[in-house]
């Protein structure tokens, strides 16, 4: 593995860490594509991501402490341990906030966002991947299983490499995302997100090492057939009760979604 990519005057930069720096710039490049295409500005389309991935990672770590408040010390609010879920959902309420403020759709939104956030997922994926993190799977005969006997969280056997499977389903689910966006208006395609990602982490779980809560199910499966239920929701609700043309002034001129110069919650 590959936790510590190189140093800097004595300093270690991290995989981890390196690779969520980079999952943003490249879903803040791909959201603000996005936004041009509908007519919105880029810049705060970067705005949006960047108040989406700091609360995220807040979020994030937050569910984490709650899952292991039974074993809590000071050492889980070090650099590893976030749950992507909890990100999910405090990055989701950022993402609100920023509409609101700036006047914006917030499912044509949400739309735009659905593939950069997929493809920002992988991205993070591959890093836990070189890390180590301890996020791998049971331990397998395949051909492609791999031991992590320097990781974060060492492990000496072969097991199924989980990141790498979910980093790939990422990449396929933001192709499919992109496709669907010529066929489909935005609120169906984030709820095709929700499907396709919970889905895919159901998929997941099938081979991680995680405790079953409910129903031979883990806490991830739950959480993914939540969203795939929701997603199915917004898809046939948008299907049923389409909602009417925009007609914000930002689609039209740019320049009037010009972020604030102040940041969110002050």
């Amino acid at each position: 593995m590959w936790p510590e990519v190189f140093s800097i005057f004595g300093v270690g930069i991290q995989s981890y860490g390196l690779s969520k720096a980079l999952a943003l710039l490249v879903g803040a490049f791909l959201l603000g594509r996005a936004f041009t295409r509908i007519g919105y500005d880029k810049e705060l389309a970067h705005s949006i991501a960047l108040w989406a991935t700091v609360w995220g990672f807040v979020g994030a770590k937050v569910y984490y402490l709650i899952a292991n408040w039974d074993n809590f010390s000071w050492h889980l609010f070090g650099g590893s341990g976030f749950v992507w879920y909890g990100g999910l959902i405090a990055g989701s309420i950022a993402v609100i906030v920023m509409t609101r403020r700036h006047d914006l759709p917030l499912g044509r939104v949400a739309g735009a966002m659905a593939a950069p956030l997929s493809v920002a997922y992988g991205i993070g994926r591959i890093g836990c991947f070189l890390a180590g993190d301890g996020t791998y799977g049971t331990p397998t005969d395949l051909p492609w299983g791999m031991a992590f006997p320097n990781g974060v969280v060492p492990v000496d056997v072969p097991v199924h490499p989980v990141q790498l499977y979910e980093a790939a389903g990422a990449f396929l689910i933001a192709g499919i995302l992109w496709a669907l966006g010529r066929r489909l208006r935005p609120v169906a395609v984030f709820g095709s997100y929700l499907m396709l990602s919970g889905a895919a982490r159901l998929l997941a779980e099938m081979v991680r090492i995680n405790p079953h809560v409910v129903l031979d199910l883990t806490e991830a499966q739950l959480i993914g057939i939540a969203s795939i239920i929701l997603g199915a929701a917004l898809i046939l609700r948008d299907t049923f009760h389409p909602a009417a043309p925009v007609s914000n002034v930002s689609a039209a001129d740019p320049s009037s979604a010009v972020p604030s110069p102040h940041p969110v919650g002050r």
